[in-house]
């Protein structure tokens, strides 16, 4: 019996115009864009209930990649316990529960043994998110600090998605919320050396964080002071405390240049101090080094480059160390005997350890790269928040290896694994990992980081999932996704493009994919897909894709510039209506935004590039992949109209038989940029967006 289709909604057409150097364009759904109208509610809502009905057929594989995704889950698990001062801190998880319990228990000379769900003696519970969640649909945390005493404890709490937050201070003696007047604040938190002050950061009206304000707990709100404001546009503040606890390390920057500052938090009302200056094309970050300034810079460096400065002096840079070539050197962090160093080389993201002599100066020459062999291994330094330790902590991750902690001691190069992250019903033998490289239209090579089950062969008949982002200088670098497992032992190839834009390769690698070369991005990726094709990895006519936020970007554009190699196109919270929302320089990031696409507003040259990729304006009516675009009221980053204007414009355009290749749109109506929040709420919508593309793949049933 054939199942009865019902019909997509289509939003009323009220066109209005844009007109820029000339150019006019009409725009039937720009209207949309207001969320307090009632019509665009419901039309929302009809969408969601479209969607709904479009994948009912799937409820059962849905429950089931739900059983799967808890199968591959330690509920109850906890972290490696981390040591800051005299305190063990511990995140634990229960099944069950949506959100972790934060808990500490008091040093007593080594690393406490803990076991998942049996609390230590004298374990003090410091925050209960799931208690905390109770009664909201949306719970997130942007900051936690306890207070260089460990008597108070700060956290950030958005219960709208928005990525608004409100502060909230605990005595730990009594477990009371002592002052929770400070709200609507960004990310970053740390308190004075006496704890009496915290420092926090707003937002204005186009979500820049923009502004450092310390607060003294206890207070009235109106009697906060600003330490320092950002008034160019183009840039964004943060902050954080150095590690010895001395120093506010304040640094404002845009895509291209940054500028820092140094405020003494053991006088926390002090003014902060230069530490760098503005230079224009000037990218750096600044650490606290005890006894002097360190400092990762660009200048006269394309890989950058590690400097040394006197405290009394923070711009007499003095280089150290000059990125090789192939590497790209990232942050430092500095502690009282040796310093370790994020960066990339050979594409993957890599630390290199240099110990400090008695004087505090750096021994280059012994420097030493913490390396497992793996061909798609990454290695990222984690959390080491004292000053005076002597080893230190990392993940090591790749496809197939499951996030593991290890530490490092600096002197004899011993490591010792603290915890491989558990994962029931998985074996790693039965996977294979690799990179793999595509030729782009212009000759430059691709990489690919590529996991399959052995048994699946390249004869051209397998299904594949190809991921990708390409923008901002951020790597999507090979990790262990326990998600993923669900496509792999259904015998799909999964692999991520390491497109133009991104940083996977180092600063040129982004350089060649924004502005007037963003569309490298773009052809970069379908290379990718033509290679996976072409080799036999993946069969013409199952390959899909996926792409979030500046990714979600990339799929609208590759399914205008290549839609005959892709069955299937998930595209989460995506960038799809580019060219109207960086004209708006009152929208949300817009302005900070210039650097990384160009000004369209000022410039016809980049209006016109702009217009010839932007998805929402390119969409051609020739067949096209199945969609399933995603997104959230609340989303302060990407808002939820661009991709509500993008289906409706490809659904009325292309020459698709959307019974068999739908178009599907759902919006979160209590959530923010990343979706839903809550694990097994994630993992609900998780299981919603994977059952359809495997329909969509032929590729339900376990290999």
């Amino acid at each position: 019996m054939t199942r009865e289709l019902p019909a997509a909604p289509v939003p009323h057409r009220r066109p209005t115009t844009r007109a820029f150097h000339g150019d006019v364009v009409e725009d039937p759904y720009e209207w949309m864009r207001d969320k307090t109208d009632p019509e665009v509610i419901a039309h929302l809502e009809a969408e969601n209930a479209y969607a709904d009905a479009r994948t009912a057929h799937l409820d059962a594989l849905r429950s089931t990649l739900v059983t799967e995704f808890v199968g591959h889950t330690q509920e109850t698990d906890l972290s490696v316990p981390v040591r800051r001062d005299d305190w063990w801190y511990i995140t634990r998880t229960t099944a069950g529960h949506d959100y972790p319990r934060f808990t500490r228990v008091a040093d007593t000379g080594a690393m406490p043994q803990v076991e998942p769900g049996v609390m230590l003696e004298g374990e003090q519970l410091l925050l209960d998110a799931q208690a905390e969640a109770t009664g909201h649909e949306f719970y997130s945390l942007g900051g936690l600090a306890p207070s260089p005493d460990h008597t108070l404890f700060a956290s950030a709490v958005d219960t709208a998605g928005d990525e608004r937050f409100t502060l909230r201070v605990a005595d730990l003696a009594s477990g009371e919320v002592i002052d929770e007047s400070v709200t609507g604040i960004g990310y970053g938190l740390a308190f004075s050396a006496d704890q009496q002050w915290l420092f926090y950061a707003r937002v204005d009206e186009a979500w820049r964080q923009h502004q450092v304000w310390r607060h003294r707990i206890g207070s009235p709100v109106g009697t906060d002071e600003l330490v320092i404001e950002e008034t160019d546009e183009r840039f964004t503040i943060g902050f954080d405390r150095s590690r010895d606890g001395s120093t506010l390390i304040i640094q404002s920057a845009s895509t291209t240049t940054t500028e820092a500052w140094m405020l003494d938090l053991r006088q926390p009302t002090s003014a902060p101090l230069p530490a760098g200056g503005r230079r224009d094309g000037v990218d750096y970050g600044i650490e606290h080094g005890g006894d002097r300034l360190l400092v990762i810079h660009n200048d006269g460096h394309r890989g950058f480059a590690l400097a040394q400065a006197p405290l009394g002096d923070p711009s007499a840079w003095e280089d150290l160390l000059v990125a090789g070539e192939g590497e790209r050197l990232l942050a430092v962090e500095a502690f009282a005997t040796f310093v370790a160093l994020e960066l990339r080389s050979g594409g993957l993201a890599a630390v290199r350890l240099i110990p400090r002599a008695a004087d505090g100066s750096l021994l280059i020459d012994q420097a030493a790269d913490i390396t497992h062999g793996g061909e798609l291994d990454t290695v990222e330094l984690d959390t080491n928040p004292n000053w005076d330790q002597r080893s230190v902590r990392y993940q090591l991750t790749s496809m197939l290896t499951p996030p593991t902690v290890a530490e490092r001691e600096v002197a004899t190069g011993a490591t010792t694994v603290l915890r491989v992250t558990p994962v029931p019903n998985y074996d790693p033998e039965l996977y294979v990992e690799r990179r793999e490289w595509a030729t782009a239209a212009d000759g430059t090579a691709i990489p690919l980081s590529v996991v399959a089950r052995r048994e699946v062969a390249a004869d051209g008949t397998a299904p594949g999932y190809l991921y990708g982002y390409g923008s901002y200088e951020v790597p999507i670098d090979p990790s262990f996704v326990p998600t993923r497992l669900s496509l792999l032992d259904r015998g799909v190839v999964v692999a991520i493009a390491h497109v133009r834009g991104g940083g996977e390769m180092g600063r040129d690698w982004y350089e060649h994919g924004k502005l007037l070369e963003k569309k490298n991005s773009f052809s970069d990726f379908v290379a990718a897909a033509g290679h996976l094709i072409d080799s036999g990895a993946v069969a013409p006519g199952r390959l899909s894709a996926e792409g979030r936020s500046a990714g979600g970007l990339l799929m609208g554009a590759v399914a205008n510039l290549a839609p005959e190699l892709f069955r299937a196109i998930i595209a989460g919270v995506p960038f799809v209506d580019a060219l109207t929302t960086i004209l708006d320089p009152s929208l949300p990031l817009t302005v900070g935004e210039w650097e990384e696409w160009g000004d369209p507003l000022h410039d016809p040259e980049v209006y016109a590039y702009m217009k010839e990729y932007t998805p929402y304006e390119n969409v051609r009516a020739v067949e096209y992949p199945a969609i399933f675009a995603s997104t959230s009221l609340n989303d302060t980053r990407v808002f939820f109209v661009e991709p509500a204007k993008w289906v409706a414009r490809v659904r009325e355009t292309v020459t698709s038989d959307q019974a068999q290749r739908p178009i599907l749109f759902r919006c979160e109506m209590v959530a923010g940029h990343g979706g839903r929040s809550g694990r097994y709420r994630k993992w609900e919508q998780r299981a919603d967006e994977l059952a359809w593309l495997l329909d969509q793949l032929g590729a339900t049933e376990l290999v």
